[in-house]
């Protein structure tokens, strides 16, 4: 007769609970910081937007800028003639970040397969940090403004920046098996969370004293954070001489905690003999390839789903202080402070909803309701009155249920595909399918940018916020075949 499948679960939490060791802890720290990091500079971008319109169009010293004299001297060193083309550049900008970032996604997770994961992810913060000084702080210092420049300058960050993840979710992923990663990784998600709150505090900070300083610190912290992880990173347990995922003492445990989410309703343990990697020939694992990532079941449904999901969530990290600002009238220093609460929410949401699927061991169930919740919080949020403390609590509650959903697609589900059976949980499949997930994703993002900014100069924030509506259910429709499965096996499992 078969244990109840509460039971059937103890022995490999047991398995989490004794092989935590300090190093783990000491990778989880580091990870998590380096990470909040590349957020912040991104961060910073988004706070100051507001400052940089102001910059780059003639009325920023005096509003009777058009009777200065001579007027040619006066505009040459400014790119836009008003407020509204440059916000527009603005939107530009993001979606040019995002797509390089999102090609870059796709090449960083192949590299971080092959390559030192603590050498690609040490290269990728040092390097972005010096490209964000160029771009916010170099050219404001030398009054250099060409928009082909900071183009230029910002499709080399976007491909630096997307060293970040697959590296960051890989090297998590080599020292935490499923046992309770749903709660692990939600926790520790929370990464892009705080660097939000970190880049904003640190803008809103300094940003009396000229934009060009948030950039300055925020560039500065990142290359220090990225020395750091070059000398401390440990990569994988192997390193210090613990054993790796799967090959300890307790080999049953670490086999039911690394059993995928999405197996199939008929598969039995004779088929997981089946893996694309020769383990009888070879006993160091090799990287999978490309395709072959993308054929792993779930990989491409969470994919389109997050392209979806991260459009949305990422439009509120690029526009919400110039939102706050813009349509309530408020001080931009002011708006960046409010827009914090929308990561807290995120951070809450992740842990919670990671909890709760570690619980049920089903993911997509999870992320449906939290998604139908975001559906009424969006419809919400839109017609927030024009009060600060409202504000921040509806704000919040939105957090909740899309950046909850985001961090665990992003994280935990991303770690569950590359750790499936079919892979004999390598290391080396982990790297490249997070960028898939999140290179999708941020494909999702960047066009959604350039819409917003588009939607909003056309038709008003409000249409904009049933696009977003419209993308958080088509979250829900790409999931619904992963929805079923889960709910029909959750189901029968409840009555064994």
């Amino acid at each position: 007769m078969a244990l109840p499948w509460s039971w059937r679960r103890q022995p490999a939490n047991r398995a989490l609970v004794s092989h935590c060791t300090h190093h783990h802890i000491a990778v989880s720290l580091l990870t998590f910081f380096s990470y909040s990091l590349l957020h912040a500079s991104r961060k910073t971008f988004s706070n100051v937007k507001v400052s940089i319109s102001s910059q780059w169009t003639p009325s920023y010293f005096n509003n009777t800028a058009l009777e200065l004299q001579p007027y040619w001297l006066w505009n040459c060193n400014h790119l836009f003639p008003n407020a509204e083309e440059a916000t527009l550049f603005l939107g530009t900008l993001d979606t040019i970040f995002l797509f390089s970032y999102a090609v870059g996604l796709f090449v960083s997770g192949i590299v971080g397969d092959r390559l030192n994961l603590r050498w690609v992810l040490s290269f990728g913060m040092c390097s972005s940090a010096l490209v964000v000084f160029f771009f916010g702080t170099l050219t404001e210092w030398l009054h250099f403004y060409n928009k082909w420049f900071y183009c230029c300058l910002w499709v080399v960050n976007g491909l630096l920046q997307s060293t970040g993840w697959p590296c960051v979710v890989a090297v998590m992923g080599n020292w935490f098996g499923k046992a309770g990663r749903g709660f692990v990784f939600g926790l520790w998600s929370a990464c892009a969370s705080v660097g939000n709150i970190l880049g904003a505090f640190l803008a809103s900070c300094v940003l009396k004293y000229g934009y060009e300083y948030a950039f300055l610190v925020t560039a500065s912290v990142q290359f220090a954070g990225g020395v750091i992880v070059f000398f401390g990173l440990l990569t994988s347990p192997k390193e210090v001489g613990l054993p790796e995922l799967g090959t300890d003492e307790e080999g049953s445990a670490e086999e039911d905690a690394n059993q995928p989410l999405m197996d199939d309703d008929d598969a039995d343990d004779d088929d997981r003999n089946y893996s694309i990697q020769a383990t009888d020939t070879d006993s160091q694992p090799k990287a999978i390839g490309f395709l072959q990532a993308c054929c792993l079941p779930g990989v491409v449904l969470y994919s389109l789903a997050y392209a979806c999901l991260k459009l949305v969530n990422y439009s509120f990290f690029f526009w919400l202080p110039f939102y706050l600002s813009n349509n309530f009238g408020w001080k931009e220093a002011e708006a960046d402070q409010l827009s914090i609460w929308y990561d807290v929410g995120g951070i809450i949401g992740g842990t919670i909803q990671g909890l709760i699927s570690d619980v049920l061991q089903k993911r997509a169930p999870v992320l449906a309701m939290s998604l139908l919740f975001a559906v009424g919080s969006l419809f919400g949020y839109s017609r927030s009155p024009n009060s600060k403390p409202i504000n921040a609590v509806i704000m919040a509650i939105t957090g909740f249920f899309i950046g909850g959903p985001s961090n665990m697609i992003s994280s935990a589900i991303s770690a569950d595909l590359g750790r499936q059976d079919l892979v004999k949980g390598s290391s080396e499949a982990l790297a490249t399918v997070t960028g898939i997930v999140d290179g999708t994703g941020s494909i999702g993002a960047a066009v959604g940018q350039y819409l917003v900014s588009l939607i909003q100069e056309n038709l008003g924030w409000m249409w904009v916020f049933y696009f977003f509506i419209l993308m958080t259910s088509s979250t829900i429709l790409f999931i619904s075949p992963l929805i079923v499965r889960e709910m029909r096996l959750l189901l029968r499992e409840r009555v064994l």
